[in-house]
């Protein structure tokens, strides 16, 4: 990675923290998915995934709510889903003038938000069972509360700001 890259990464992971520690009082409504998901957009997949792991190595290591190499790695590696979607999506739109087709991207968005997020809390809960040797289907029935205002806020998270932010983004990294 040249130093650019990189300089996106600790720029994008920043933010990414920053704003999930803001939130830290919300449970599961946060906007490390939406800020790893826009570097991916905006920089490819690696980038984007390098994001997620690097947020989360971070955050997870200094979690006010605990904790545990194992969900820690569970976390890392399930955050990098939003990075490498938003990494295909941002080449498939490359060309795409986001501002002519506004609710139509804003829908497509919004589920880009909602589907990675499913298999997100999928993955930590499922990992979360077993370090706490709960079964893992009632780890998920009692994440589902938790899971279902994560999938919620991801997809009204993504539908509103995802046109905007990438269009400021995209004007100001044409300077």
């Amino acid at each position: 990675m040249n130093t650019v890259k990189i300089a996106i990464i600790v720029t994008f992971c920043a933010l990414s923290i920053g704003t999930d520690y803001a939130l830290v009082g919300i449970p599961n409504v946060k906007l490390m998915d939406l800020t790893v998901f826009l570097g991916g957009f905006l920089f490819g997949p690696l980038v984007g995934s390098s994001i997620g792991m690097a947020s989360w190595l971070i955050y997870g290591s200094l979690n006010p709510y605990g904790f545990d190499p194992r969900i820690l790695v569970a976390t890392m590696l399930a955050e990098t889903i939003y990075g490498i979607t938003g990494g295909l999506l941002g080449k498939t739109l490359r060309s795409t003038s986001l501002s002519s087709q506004r609710l139509r991207l804003s829908v497509l968005f919004a589920t880009m938000g909602f589907l990675p997020t499913v298999l997100y809390d999928l993955i930590t809960n499922t990992v979360y069972a077993s370090v706490f040797g709960t079964p893992v289907i009632v780890a998920i029935l009692l994440g589902v509360p938790f899971a279902v205002l994560h999938e919620g806020a991801n997809f009204f998270i993504f539908g509103i700001l995802s046109v905007p932010t990438i269009t400021a983004l995209r004007r100001v990294l044409r300077r």
